[in-house]
């Protein structure tokens, strides 16, 4: 007998344990896990990310896990589009897929499906960010608000950024930026979503923040960073952002100590980990927030 569908999504902050929790969800409710991390996509970058263990791997079926090239861009839509299918493969085995990650706009984009509006000629949009330039955000905005009423309420005065994205895709699509959103649909019924985020105490993030840092050099990630700089990858990819290789290339040309490497991988760390709290509580509001210690929880929840 097929029991009902689920989709049980495992967001946290890095160190919180998630890939440890998902690994004991998987055998109890014979899941199958799929990365919802943007920087665990990456193949070269398996350390410094801290991917799934060889025996964790053996353990639970993993998907999307090292999978792309750092010489490559990867963007939510791409991850989406994956993810989709392999949703759906899973479930077609009446297996339940288990996300785990710690980026906020892959869940996102999976729970309210994401927005898909067309490129925005570039000759355009800088025509544009130049007269938002020329006159100001004040006189901005009012313009915008002629070209497209429908955003008053939804886009603050002060908003820059957004209202200039506002503009761009009125005047280029010809269809309001509020309508470009209301009208986007996620893939799969909400209600099979089954939403929990790990907050763990802070005295234990910053243990194994530290624990974690300590392991990734034992593990050898010095020579992990080495061998992906002699990729020479474009500075606009977005595996240059992960955490720790500007500071172990300052480290690898002797501008920093050991020690004041691994102080600034655990700062710069601890300061994701708190956008990643900020983050949950402005999008995450209705996810049940769960210890990681107390997996039990998950399972009542599930059961109920």
């Amino acid at each position: 007998m097929e029991r009902e569908p689920i989709i049980v999504l495992l967001a946290g902050p890095s160190a919180s344990g998630k890939s440890k929790l998902a690994i004991k969800l998987s055998k109890i409710l014979n899941g199958e896990i799929i990365n919802a991390d943007s920087m665990q996509v990456y193949k070269e970058l398996k350390i410094l990310t801290s991917r799934p263990s060889a025996s964790d791997l053996k353990m639970i079926k993993h998907h999307l896990y090292g999978f792309i090239s750092v010489k490559k861009s990867f963007s939510t839509g791409a991850w989406l589009n994956i993810v989709n299918k392999k949703i759906k493969s899973i479930l077609k085995e009446n297996k339940v897929p288990i996300l785990v990650g710690g980026t906020g706009l892959y869940f996102k984009a999976l729970v309210d499906g994401l927005v898909t509006i067309p490129n925005i000629p570039i000759l355009l949009r800088k025509k544009i960010r130049k007269y938002h330039k020329t006159i100001g955000q004040e006189k901005f905005y009012k313009k915008l608000l002629k070209l497209d009423p429908k955003i008053k309420n939804f886009i603050l005065e002060n908003d820059n950024q957004r209202s200039i994205r506002a503009y761009e895709v009125k005047k280029f699509t010809k269809k309001s930026l509020y309508d470009w959103i209301k009208n986007t649909k996620p893939m799969f019924d909400p209600n099979l979503f089954k939403k929990f985020f790990l907050h763990p105490s802070k005295e234990f993030l910053l243990q194994q923040i530290n624990i974690r840092t300590d392991k990734m050099f034992k593990q050898g990630v010095k020579q992990e960073v080495k061998e992906f700089l002699k990729l020479k990858i474009s500075p606009d990819l977005t595996a240059n952002k992960v955490i720790g290789i500007q500071e172990i290339k300052d480290h690898l040309v002797k501008k920093l100590t050991l020690t004041e490497v691994k102080n600034l991988i655990q700062i710069r760390t601890r300061q994701y980990v708190k956008r990643q709290f900020t983050w949950a509580r402005g999008k995450m509001s209705s996810w049940k927030i769960i210890n990681p210690k107390n997996y039990k929880d998950i399972l009542y929840t599930l059961a109920n």
